[in-house]
């Protein structure tokens, strides 16, 4: 069985069955052992003298060979009491409190079980209009957001993964304005990715400087109008800075609609790449390129004949998910099975075009997704034909767009998903995005410093006799290869990272692979921290004319939460703060810090202050009153500003200046207090750590104990937006936020 041991340690932290002490209780084989025998025996359903351990013993080498894998809670729930198989659901969101707060309780459920929600806020009346049955004021989508946010983060604690949501709004919403922007506070509405639904005439208006109307959707009334260049130009303007709002093209997603009579499509999963009608659900699964490589008379070549049979197996699987699932609303069950919709997708792809000698960024890579894609479609569709010969098509077959043609079993087949997890698992690149790295230095506990590499570059470097141990050091710590002139120009050619790919060819890559697509693909366009809101916009009018159905972007070191750090190259730690709409992000609190207490006579009292200070100078104050009284909530709320404003980089001499001389008359009565106020005291406790740290007297910070293996501290994690969970570094790609280390997930 072909797992790594970082990938069987995330097995054993995310997916094996436990017992009550949190033990694992299962083996990775066992893992497939027991998905495999709980989809398999979705064979009797259709057929009583089907043979289903011949169906589970298939199953069973196609997962523990890592040919296939399917999305995350098949893996941990099949055959187990939960029994929640799929991972993306969309929800519809009406325009009443009953129907607003039933979405929040189904969406609960639905993260409760592990899946992920998108919804739709486009029928929610906007902020400003008058209801009716109250007398009342609409508070508008943004407000209910906050609200859906909230559960989401209450409901995501106890779960075994995150729960995830998409808010899509229509571009011609009259609070599309507050909608694009309202995350440009990154604090606020963490639990969503966010897209504007645009129209295709809305395009074509930006593209002409025009202006659009925007439509009340409580009462179909003209709501105003808009330049949409403008609107396009908000929507560049924040995306530049945060990665959001990204963009869903609702008419091609209602284009490629399969089943029109059942309503139009709303909204996608939270990673952009499935639209869904709502309450519908879809199971989805990744093929392993990589395992489909042969060496042939010409050197290595894709094994056809293997990927055709792969296809053919994953979608009896992916079929008979449908029929063994759980869903965790009757009315999900009730829409999906009418659909019957599956999302047959890849991972590996950049790991195949580098075993293949082919740059990702080329036009060679760009046809070769086509070919690829092309014949997943071609054979997926076949294989779906045929499951429909015996199990018969889907139920609402008559009345969808394939009608005149052969029967189908699903009314969609293919989708390019996120595999951030599901491609540690498989140790290969994520879904089809570009390398994120070829190399990472891991701090392991006894302070030794480990070099984990690419295998892919670590064998064609060992075949020209070019490895050495300081090579990958400086690979790792440029995080590319395009700049090391000591390696031959081939290999600098070909293997290329994300950062490495211009904008233009992630979105060609893109493109490509959406044109043999049924569904849409999961893509993160990458850039440079240096990258203009024109070049974002470039992105988007490009991603629009090659006919992808979304486009999400991320600009490195755009966010205060910076998400992603190449080397050691800093990003600056406000990069918005020349504009009105940036934010300063306050540093995280060190997890150990050093300090001084004094205690202060004041008015009517006693005030303890205590100032801490870390490696990066003094970062908090607290204060303490005596038991003869004062005004706590005053001083401790002046001590957490004072330290808000110490770790979001002020100048202690200008918080000083400010608080220093401040009367109060309970201090100015007495004699005895040396000081004016309380806020002066802490002035001048400021003062005193600051002077005494000037002239080096100040005895040296402590130092954090040392973080368990391949981790950062808490503190060191946050403060370089690395995993929350294990301190490694992150990755953005595939529209979500993935640690290769541990498995962590921002989406799911």
């Amino acid at each position: 069985m072909p797992i790594s041991d970082n990938a069987r340690a995330v097995l054993e932290r995310r997916y094996l069955i436990r017992d009550a002490q949190g033990q694992p209780t299962e083996t990775v084989n066992g893992l497939f052992h027991r998905v495999a025998d709980a989809i398999a025996a979705a064979d009797t359903h259709f057929d009583p003298n089907a043979d289903p351990a011949a169906t589970a013993a298939e199953f069973y080498q196609l997962l523990s060979e890592l040919d296939f894998l399917p999305n995350s809670p098949t893996l941990m729930n099949a055959g187990r009491p939960l029994g929640q198989l799929s991972a993306c659901f969309v929800l519809p969101v009406g325009d009443s409190m009953e129907e607003i707060f039933d979405a929040i309780k189904y969406a609960a459920l639905i993260h409760k079980s592990g899946g992920g929600t998108g919804f739709s806020f486009s029928r929610l009346r906007p902020s400003g209009s008058a209801v009716n049955s109250t007398g009342g004021v609409a508070s508008g989508p943004v407000s209910f957001m906050k609200v859906f946010n909230a559960a989401t983060e209450a409901v995501k604690q106890g779960g075994t993964r995150r729960g995830a949501n998409m808010g899509i709004l229509r571009v011609d919403h009259p609070d599309i304005l507050e909608f694009i922007t309202c995350k440009n506070d990154t604090s606020q509405i963490t639990n969503f990715n966010l897209s504007v639904g645009v129209t295709e005439a809305f395009m074509r208006a930006a593209e002409e400087g025009a202006e659009y109307e925007l439509i009340n959707p409580a009462t179909g009334a003209l709501a105003g109008r808009l330049n949409a260049r403008s609107v396009l130009e908000r929507m560049v303007d924040s995306a530049w800075r945060t990665g959001e709002p990204g963009i869903v093209f609702l008419d091609r997603l209602n284009r490629d609609n399969p089943v029109p009579s059942m309503g139009e499509i709303e909204s996608t999963n939270p990673c952009g790449e499935q639209p869904l009608l709502p309450y519908e659900a879809c199971n989805l699964g990744s093929i392993n390129l990589v395992r489909h490589v042969k060496e042939g008379p010409n050197g290595r070549e894709i094994h056809w004949d293997k990927l055709r049979c792969t296809i053919r197996t994953a979608v009896h699987f992916l079929d008979n998910v449908i029929e063994v699932n759980r869903y965790p609303l009757p009315e999900i069950d009730r829409v999906t099975r009418l659909t019957r919709k599956i999302g047959l997708g890849v991972m590996g792809f950049a790991d195949l075009l580098l075993l293949l000698g082919i740059p990702y960024n080329s036009k060679e890579g760009v046809e070769t997704a086509r070919t690829i894609m092309s014949f997943v479609q071609k054979e997926g569709h076949a294989a779906s034909q045929e499951l429909a010969q015996t199990r018969g098509p889907f139920p609402l077959f008559g009345e969808s767009v394939y009608r005149d043609g052969p029967p189908l079993r699903n009314a969609t087949v293919t989708t390019i998903a996120p595999t951030g997890t599901l491609s540690i698992l498989a140790g290969v690149s994520s879904g089809v995005e570009p390398v994120f790295a070829y190399a990472y230095i891991r701090n392991i506990m006894d302070g030794t410093r480990l070099v984990e590499t690419s295998p892919i570059l670590r064998a064609a470097l060992e075949e020209r006799g070019l490895w050495t141990e300081e090579l990958v050091h400086q690979i790792a710590q440029q995080g590319t290869l395009a700049h090391l002139e000591g390696l031959p120009a081939d290999l600098r050619r070909v293997f290329v990272c994300a950062h490495d790919v211009s904008p233009q060819w992630h979105v060609e890559m893109q493109g490509a692979f959406q044109q043999y697509t049924d569904n849409a693909v999961s893509k993160t366009v990458n850039f440079p921290h240096t990258a203009t809101r024109e070049d974002v916009a470039q992105v988007y009018q490009l991603a629009w004319k090659l006919g992808c159905k979304g486009v999400t972007i991320y600009r490195d070191g755009s966010r205060s939460e910076q998400v992603l750090n190449l080397g050691t190259a800093t990003p600056s730690a406000c990069p918005d703060c020349e504009s009105p709409y940036g934010a300063i992000q306050p540093r995280p609190r060190p997890s150990v810090t050093t300090g001084f207490t004094e205690k202060v006579h004041i008015g009517c009292g006693n005030l303890y202050i205590t100032v801490n200070y870390d490696e990066n100078g003094i970062c908090e104050v607290f204060t303490n009153t005596g038991r003869a009284g004062g005004c706590p909530s005053q001083s401790e709320a002046t001590a957490r500003l004072v330290s808000v404003a110490l770790r979001s980089g002020m100048d202690p001499q200008n918080i000083i200046h400010q608080l220093k001389g401040i009367r109060c008359p309970s201090c100015l009565r007495q004699s005895d207090v040396t000081v004016t106020s309380c806020p002066d005291a802490i002035a001048r406790s400021l003062e005193k750590v600051l002077k005494a740290s000037q002239s080096g007297s100040l005895p040296a910070p402590l130092e954090p104990a040392a973080p368990a293996a391949g981790n950062s501290t808490p503190a060191q994690a946050k403060l370089a937006k690395f995993c929350p969970e294990c301190g490694a570094r992150l990755e953005h790609e595939g529209g979500c936020v993935t640690c290769r280390e541990c498995g962590y997930s921002k989406c799911n």
